[in-house]
């Protein structure tokens, strides 16, 4: 099911540390909208993947990132030199019928914080298309604050995730540089998530209770790469 999140979406607050956050206390409109239980929103209890697992402990510096022969910044660079191709961004096509929204100037800043810490982590183009992708499904990439009784218990920011689950503090996770970092360092620890559809390289991140949801952005997704990277 598609929603027009223009209709609902509050003002956007700035708060001092420069991260724009979104509140709707009060918005009965949210009523029954799913933003998914995240792996983030699961408990550990439930066993996520371990990739995502070991990748909190990562994000929140618990462990030491394994260097490679090409740094992040090296294959940033190269990648910046030229707009990835379709192929790049859609290596195994789409999957059931996509779903789009418009982007204002806040969604748009939020997807090219996400491309450019893509590019640092060394996800590349086709890591970017499945954070944005998970990103419009999770919060329509609004970096939301807790949205009071509509919330889904303690997530929140571009990718829901939820400090009671070890993904940092609140403050933390609705910081969009952060939260995408933590996004990408769990997806870097799925074994084969380059050869995995979007929609399940997502899920073994998020673990949502709608696993499939993520598959109808990738169109989209793709899109705002291919403009913004």
């Amino acid at each position: 099911m598609k929603f027009d999140f223009t209709r609902w979406l509050p003002a956007i607050a700035t708060n001092p540390n420069r991260k724009t956050t979104l509140s709707v206390v009060g918005v009965t409109a949210l009523a029954g909208l799913a933003f998914g239980p995240t792996a983030v929103a699961a408990p550990l209890a439930n066993s996520p993947h371990e990739g995502a697992v070991a990748a909190i402990d990562k994000a929140t510096g618990q462990e030491t990132a394994v260097t490679t022969a090409e740094s992040a910044t090296e294959r940033a660079d190269r990648a910046s030199s030229s707009k990835p191709s379709r192929s790049e961004l859609i290596p195994h096509g789409v999957q059931g019928l996509q779903s789009r929204v418009p982007l204002d100037d806040a969604q748009r800043q939020n997807a090219k914080t996400i491309i450019e810490v893509a590019k640092r982590t060394g996800v590349g183009e086709r890591g970017a298309v499945i954070g944005i992708a998970t990103a419009l499904q999770e919060s329509k990439l609004y970096n939301l604050g807790h949205l009071g009784a509509y919330n889904d218990h303690d997530s929140q920011g571009l990718f829901q995730q939820r400090p009671s689950s070890g993904w940092g503090t609140e403050a933390q996770i609705t910081d969009p540089e952060y939260s995408s970092n933590a996004f990408f360092q769990a997806l870097k620890n799925v074994d084969g998530w380059r050869d995995m559809p979007l929609t399940a390289a997502a899920q073994t991140v998020q673990v949502s209770a709608y696993p499939f949801h993520y598959a109808q952005w990738e169109e989209q997704a793709a899109e705002v790469v291919s403009q913004l990277w």
